[in-house]
């Protein structure tokens, strides 16, 4: 049974991948609105609104005249790009049993490009967090989040470095992270990333350059993230324009 919490609508949606996840439909075919309704306890209204939002990440298909089924290929997209999630999500998602190594922890002046980046004063400091992920012993990725001091409001953050950041900020900053603007690009490792990644220097690995933006929709947290390309892969559904 599913309770009324405020977001009905994911739980169904998550309700639903899971079963589909777990292979529990038979021949791949979605039972119809009414049924899955019922079984779940919630509106007719909240069970389409769950699987439009399926339909839409390309975990199932409608066709039209025999019904709804899921879409296998849609399956291999473990995480959805233009969500926010923990990178131990993503590790999990992608059969992984995930781990947090804080690497380092300082306050320091920002470079010129993080203090235009965050709208900073000259020489303001900020607190630099490097977390590497990891899947056993085995290096995945890479996180570098640079955070204003001047918003970190108490000095009991150390214990909570190995948290995402998401949740850092909302529990040392009283600042809710609203959204990232992300740059996805390919780099060369350096020796220091290469080594701290477990590879050689020179291999080639995507990068993920994002400013965090928060409620008021201002700038709070840059990040600068390495993923190993030979352990994880992203994956996304193109669609035609209007589709």
């Amino acid at each position: 049974m599913i309770t009324r919490n405020p977001s009905l609508t994911d739980q169904v949606k998550t309700n639903i991948k899971e079963r589909i996840v777990n292979d529990e439909f038979d021949d791949g075919r979605i039972p119809p609105e009414t049924e899955l309704a019922t079984d779940l306890g919630v509106s007719r209204t909240t069970v389409r609104d769950a699987l439009s939002r399926l339909e839409n990440e390309g975990a199932i298909y409608r066709k039209q005249g025999a019904g709804t089924f899921v879409n296998e290929p849609g399956l291999q997209i473990k995480s959805r790009l233009e969500e926010i999630w923990s990178y131990e999500q993503v590790l999990e998602d992608h059969g992984y049993t995930p781990s947090v190594r804080v690497l380092s922890s300082h306050a320091r002046p920002a470079d010129d490009d993080t203090t235009r980046i965050l709208s900073l004063d000259p020489n303001a400091p900020v607190l630099i967090i490097e977390k590497l992920f990891l899947e056993d012993d085995e290096p995945v990725m890479l996180t570098v989040n640079q955070i204003p001091t001047k918003i970190v409001h108490d000095a009991e953050y150390e214990k909570d470095e190995a948290t995402p950041v998401y949740e850092f900020l909302e529990d040392h900053c009283d600042r809710t992270l609203g959204y990232y603007l992300s740059e996805i690009i390919p780099v060369s490792l350096d020796a220091d990333l290469a080594a701290k990644l477990g590879v050689e220097s020179g291999t080639l690995a995507i990068s993920f350059n994002e400013i965090g933006f928060d409620q008021n929709n201002e700038p709070i947290v840059r990040a600068t993230s390495y993923f190993r390309d030979d352990l994880l892969r992203f994956r996304l559904i193109r669609r035609k324009s209007g589709a």
